[in-house]
């Protein structure tokens, strides 16, 4: 429960950009292009893949705790660049310094649960700590809102972010034990469902999860298009609203509700998927966010937009936690977190191809057709797990 509650403040972090940032891109620093304005999530999803990556394997060598406690110190400067920050490229280099540190500490605290619970509960795990980390995200999108409205897009709702780095560093140094013993116990004891038991090395280890074994490429891919329509969601939606006439105070409701249901759903998910099975809860969910990404390209009010938001985070809700458990079922506990790693840097590098694809789509179509187009790709990503994946990986 305390990694619970420091993957909260880890969220949060995240959350003091969701409604602020487009706002700033467009009112402060006046970019007439949507590539241009999403360079600060390309530049977020490149680091924080990149980061992920590298966690898991030096989660492994170095210990669980070490890796935690410098992706804090790693954020300290964030809040700082974004309130003083003169040009748009200051902003973006806070962007890259803030992907390392939620590489760093997110995939660690991931790792960790996986470390000290058991296989049969890992899904539960799972969503409690995504859980968290996203209703840390949506209650600061919220209240960002309320501060920007009120005071301003800067200083005030990045104080908030700084706050949360001191108290998530204060209590990883203080509070948190390591758990790296108990992923070597359970290797010990480990009867696996991969052909592959045992040591391997990373390369091996990241061809495995990123290509040839069948339910962890199919993951991968799911969870690379997952994240592809959430830095849609980030970088697009509060433009689409605001350009719509919809107030400060109604963006940040929007931008919060996606990831607020998102973040309470996994309570019930990460559960569920222990019980019921990863599959058909993946290709559920990545349907489900196929449907309210349409709702938002067509829609053209905030009650539309609500309902499409909350089915979003519900649909997301279904795929999150479960992706996760469903990684860490085949993987021995030998390469497992450096196979979290390889699927979290695939999963967080759909940020920047989002970014990418989704301004490319907008300055060239408008936002709602690219906001369609996302949705096609998500239905199709659903596809790839219904008919890829094995079903039978669960515990």
């Amino acid at each position: 429960m305390l990694l619970v509650a420091i993957n909260a403040l880890v969220g949060g972090t995240l959350g003091q950009e969701r409604t602020v940032l487009p706002l700033l891109a467009n009112e402060v620093f006046h970019l007439d292009r949507y590539t241009g304005a999403l360079t600060f999530i390309l530049a977020f999803g490149l680091a924080k893949a990149g980061t992920n990556y590298f966690a898991g394997t030096l989660s492994d060598r170095y210990g669980r705790k070490p890796v935690l406690i410098a992706g804090w110190l790693i954020a300290i400067p964030v809040p700082l660049l974004l309130i003083v920050g003169p040009s748009w490229g200051w902003i973006v280099a806070a962007n890259v310094i803030l992907g390392i540190s939620q590489g760093l500490t997110w995939s660690t605290t991931v790792v960790m649960k996986m470390d000290l619970v058991g296989p049969k509960q890992r899904g539960l795990a799972m969503g409690f700590n995504e859980s968290a980390g996203y209703l840390g995200v949506a209650a600061t999108a919220l209240a960002t809102g309320y501060i920007a409205a009120e005071y301003g897009l800067r200083p005030g709702p990045f104080l908030l972010g700084a706050a949360f780095i001191a108290l998530g560093l204060g209590l990883s140094v203080l509070f948190v034990r390591e758990t790296r013993h108990h992923a070597k116990v359970e290797a010990a004891n480990h009867v696996s469902v991969h052909a592959h038991a045992g040591s391997l090395s990373d390369r091996q280890v990241f061809t495995l999860t990123s290509f040839r074994d069948k339910s962890l490429s199919s993951i991968s891919q799911a969870g690379m298009v997952n994240n592809l329509n959430d830095g849609l969601a980030w970088g697009l939606f509060p433009i689409l609203f605001a350009a719509a006439g919809l107030s400060i105070e109604r963006i940040g409701i929007l931008a919060a509700v996606y990831p607020a249901v998102w973040g309470a759903g996994q309570l019930i998910t990460g559960g569920l998927s222990d019980r019921i099975g990863r599959k058909w809860l993946i290709v559920g969910g990545m349907l489900v966010q196929a449907v309210a990404l349409g709702m938002v390209a067509a829609g053209n009010s905030f009650g539309i937009w609500l309902a499409a938001a909350m089915l979003l985070g519900a649909g997301t809700a279904m795929v999150y936690p479960t992706l996760l458990a469903a990684i860490s079922d085949v993987a021995h506990p030998e390469w497992r977190a450096r196979s979290v790693g390889a699927y979290r840097l695939w999963r967080d590098g759909g940020f920047a191809v989002g970014a990418l694809l989704s301004g490319l789509l907008a300055d060239a179509f408008g936002i709602p057709t690219a906001v369609a187009a996302v949705a096609a790709l998500t239905a199709a990503s659903g596809l790839v797990v219904a008919v890829r994946m094995r079903g039978d990986d669960h515990p």
